[in-house]
């Protein structure tokens, strides 16, 4: 079983009617002759971006990952996803370094794993439809040149644990009222068959595994990030039995697994201190024993070896992932190199476990380690468009003093040159969540920024930021949510003392939250900021909050404040970034894709409108056939064209 962070709940991810405002002739017309801008893109008041800029980002376009899936029933090599058309798909690999052999052929992102114990290699195929989340599951008989849906088609349906002999699975699913998401139990191979395990009114559960025996789930019921509650589900008498945490109040869970022997499971909780903590808890008994107390910082990863019980582990660093094993009640800590760690599985035969790897100067590839003498190899070898790795900049870890006497994480990519004779330019990047955490991947845009542009690239981790102890996590709930803008405000104080940077040249870009950290920083600090590239950002909480697809209100509505409550209403009517549109000195551009179940497109169309009402221009780009975040290479190619072009023309003065 592997679980993200802390359960994320608006994850990061980059981009109603096009804003009401009549463009010049000219305008509209130099606008369609963009031979380069996909159909499924409208823009207004964007320039025809140069074949220069195409040119000079053609090889960090065409840089590539690949994320590990899971191991291959028959022993024979790894599921992996990688990119080589317009969207990531499915391929095979059956040996380090061989060669990746596709076997998913969609337009839209396809994920997937394989079905447990199967002796044709058979694979859950999930996919959803430009950008809507509505996810189905197939059925991909490799074999047999076949695939079949298992799932209605309509609603929003995720594949939760497998049995281990492949049998059956868990979906989450709301296809009851397309509000609640209930637990299903379904067949792997058959369409039609889920089955209602566990209705879920005004709850959010989620399954994390699935006992050997398949007699029990282990639940969570996610209240938010900061709160959780264990749970055993009984599949044969669909009873539930709660059970405690190590200490009484409040706290969060980040994921459980069982033990082979279904007498124990280990979970994630943070109910005695600041962090996540691994602990294993004797079903029999209730007695809880602790595993990584002495750690401090947050378990994001457990998984458990199906016949030697060994636990694998992985720790958040101050972003950076370390990796634990256990066995034999021993617990050591495993060599790999700096980056961060995703999808761990161990092999059918127990002697390796395989992961995402993805550092800060090399794209994410699929590696797996020997437990016995801790060897690493390599399996895929991700290409990098041509560019010299060994020109790729690694950041700096950073932290700075904000209005409380706090001090904020950062991560600072100094670009070479950089000087008191010649400071550079600035780039802010702000991450979404707002429970997300800028961690040390790699990324083609960052190091294309650095290298190319020769912009100074500082990624903060504001306040409610994961990763930090939960209190640091509460510090923006409610009616705190400003005070993260205020640690933008000491960020902009702290390049200003920095000799190589040029604080009069800075721009703030952000997605989903961080949109709303852009608008929110052009409101507040307009004297000081030259640019800002929103991405399918909140504008209005309010109307973000009514809007969003029905099952995300009340889990978001627990970090941000009921906007039905006449107080948290009058924060944010103070707050939201459109009632004070006319404040933006900046300029702005805008992105967003229509189809977003998460922040709804009006809320790019009201940031818009408003901005130009009060007189100033506006660039946006919109996807007809994206939703949050931009995941075409072909939609995802032209927007960093424009961001390019935008960013040499509004801050570098080009």
């Amino acid at each position: 079983m592997t679980f993200h962070e802390r359960p994320s709940l608006a994850p990061l991810t980059f981009a109603l009617l096009i804003v009401l405002v009549q463009h010049s002739p000219a305008l509209a017309a130099d606008d369609a002759a963009d031979p380069r801008r996909p159909a499924a893109i409208s823009t207004a008041e964007v320039p025809r971006v140069g074949d220069a800029i195409f040119a000079r980002q053609r090889q960090y376009q065409n840089m590539r990952s690949a994320a590990f899936q899971g191991w291959a029933p028959d022993g024979h090599g790894i599921l992996i996803s990688t990119r080589f058309g317009n969207s990531p798909q499915l391929h095979r690999v059956f040996e380090p370094g061989g060669r990746r052999e596709q076997v998913s052929f969609y337009d839209e992102p396809v994920g997937g794993r394989f079905v447990p114990a199967s002796k044709d290699n058979a694979i859950l195929l999930t996919m959803n439809a430009g950008g809507s989340e509505n996810f189905q599951i197939f059925l991909l008989d490799h074999h047999a040149y076949r695939t079949e849906l298992l799932t209605d088609g309509k609603s929003r349906n995720e594949l939760g644990p497998v049995r281990r002999d492949g049998s059956q699975m868990i979906v989450h699913s709301n296809k009851r009222n397309g509000r609640d998401t209930d637990i299903y139990i379904a067949d792997t191979r058959k369409p039609d068959s889920m089955q209602m395990l566990y209705e879920t009114t005004n709850q959010f559960w989620v399954a994390n595994d699935w006992s050997q025996d398949g007699k029990e789930l282990a639940l969570v019921r996610e209240v938010s990030i900061n709160e959780g509650y264990p749970a055993l589900f009984d599949v044969a008498s669909r009873q539930l039995k709660p059970l405690k945490l190590p200490a009484e109040g409040k706290a969060a869970v980040g994921g459980m697994a069982f033990a082979p022997d279904g007498r124990s499971v280990y979970l994630t909780t943070d109910a005695e201190g600041e962090f996540l903590s691994l602990w294993q808890l004797e079903l029999e008994s209730g007695k809880y024993t602790p595993l990584s107390t002495d750690i401090h910082w947050d378990v994001t990863h457990i998984e458990v070896e199906s016949k030697s019980g060994t636990v694998a582990f992985v720790v958040n660093e101050d972003g950076a992932s370390r990796l634990y094993l256990i066995a034999d009640g021993k617990r050591r800590s495993l060599d790999v190199p700096l980056g961060t760690i995703d999808q761990l599985d161990f092999s059918p035969d127990g002697e390796q476990l395989g992961f995402t790897l993805s550092r800060p100067d090399a794209p994410a590839d699929a590696y797996s380690i020997s437990l016995g003498e801790g060897k690493l190899t390599r399996w895929t070898f991700s290409e990098t468009g041509g560019v010299d790795p060994a020109s790729f900049v690694e950041p700096t870890r950073v932290k700075f003093p904000t209005f409380d006497g706090r001090e904020i994480p950062a991560y600072y990519f100094r670009p070479r040159g950089a000087s008191a004779e010649k400071p550079a330019a600035v780039l802010v990047v702000i991450h979404g969540g707002p429970e997300s955490q800028y961690r040390p991947d790699f990324s083609p845009v960052v190091q294309y920024y650095v290298n190319e542009l020769g912009l100074a690239v500082v990624q903060p981790n504001v306040r409610g930021s994961a990763g930090y102890g939960k209190t640091y996590l509460k510090l923006d709930n409610g009616p705190l949510r400003e005070d993260s803008v205020k640690d933008i405000g000491a960020l902009l104080d702290w390049v200003g003392q920095q000799k190589e940077l040029d604080a009069k040249r800075l721009a703030v870009i952000g997605g989903s939250y961080g949109g709303y950290m852009v608008l929110a920083s052009l409101v507040n600090y307009p004297e000081r900021i030259k640019a800002g590239i929103d991405i399918v950002g909140i504008a209005n909480f309010i109307t973000f909050l009514e809007r969003t697809s029905p099952y995300r209100q009340d889990l978001r509505r627990v970090e941000y404040g009921d906007e039905r409550d006449p107080e948290m209403r009058a924060v944010f009517e103070r707050i939201n970034p459109t009632a004070r549109a006319e404040t933006i000195k900046s300029a702005l551009l805008i992105v967003h894709g229509k189809n977003d179940p998460r922040v709804p497109f009006s809320e790019a169309e009201q940031i818009a409108a408003k901005v130009r009402s009060a007189g100033r221009p506006v660039w946006t780009v919109y996807a007809e056939n994206e939703g949050h975040g931009f995941v075409k290479k072909d939609n995802r190619d032209y927007l960093a064209a424009v961001q390019a072009l935008f960013l040499e023309r509004e801050v570098l003065g080009k």
